[in-house]
């Protein structure tokens, strides 16, 4: 099979730890073609293609790559586009995934698809499932974020573009900065934000539950944060930890398992 993978600067991936990549290295041991291409690359004279390169894939960290051959090609030459670009979730994304479905129209393979990556947005999807999520505030307004403060007293606040633990906040009651994150976070109450209760749990970790084919893996990995930090995101100093997943995990991960 020839499958291509849309993702970030070749240069920029981390090999011990990107799942695009450990992936490329199970599609090149089992004997398929992979090929790699930057969602820039993609374009329509009529038909959608991308200026896609040919990788000879290694398992050396250092160098993990080497273009073998750069070529045009139109999306329904390869037998797998797997969408892999990460956020930020912004104009030129969403450009990105409507190219990408107008591929799928002319008979192109995307995984995932990408009308779901439109409507599964990675923060926003949380609100389709709402009795397994802390309180959750989505707006712009900066009174009802206030408001939403001082309900709750402890709050997370984030972008709903960022990735990797970037502009996240944690913003007490009393925080004596709280007037100044929230005018920075909503940009003066232009930008939509996110806003929830803190839980404290975090300090177990934040978990990552695997689900396949419907059906959970009963191992998750925990990130777990660094000392004196909230966030447990690997790119901003947690640590991950495999270990089995609890009763509650797999409840949650069970009741979502039939719609994912």
């Amino acid at each position: 099979m020839r499958i291509a993978f849309i993702v970030d600067p070749l240069q920029k991936l981390k090999a011990y730890k990107d799942s695009s990549i450990f992936m490329m290295r199970e599609a090149a041991r089992r004997g398929h073609e992979v090929w790699a291409f930057e969602a820039h690359e993609l374009f329509s004279a009529g038909q959608v293609s991308a200026h896609a390169h040919r990788l000879v894939v290694s398992d050396d960290n250092a160098a993990w790559y080497r273009v073998e051959a750069s070529v045009t090609q139109p999306l329904t030459f390869f037998d797998a586009v797997l969408m892999r670009k990460d956020p930020p979730f912004n104009q030129e994304y969403l450009y990105s995934t409507l190219l990408l479905s107008l591929a799928e129209q002319q008979g192109a393979r995307v995984v995932n698809r990408a009308a779901s990556l439109r409507d599964y947005n990675e923060k926003l999807a949380i609100l389709k499932f709402e009795r397994f999520t802390s309180p959750t505030l989505v707006t712009a307004e900066m009174a009802r974020v206030h408001a939403f403060i001082d309900e709750h007293r402890d709050v997370i606040v984030k972008k709903l573009d960022g990735m990797g633990g970037t502009s996240i906040f944690r913003v007490r009651a009393d925080d004596p900065n709280r007037n100044a994150i929230v005018e920075v976070q909503t940009v003066e109450g232009r930008e939509t934000i996110m806003a929830q209760r803190y839980i404290p749990d975090i300090i177990n970790g934040d978990k990552r539950v695997l689900v396949i084919d419907g059906k959970v893996v009963p191992f998750c990995l925990a990130r777990i944060p660094k000392a004196g930090e909230t966030r447990g995101n690997l790119a901003a100093g947690g640590r991950g930890v495999a270990q089995p997943i609890s009763a509650r995990d797999r409840e949650i991960a069970e009741a979502l398992g039939p719609q994912l």
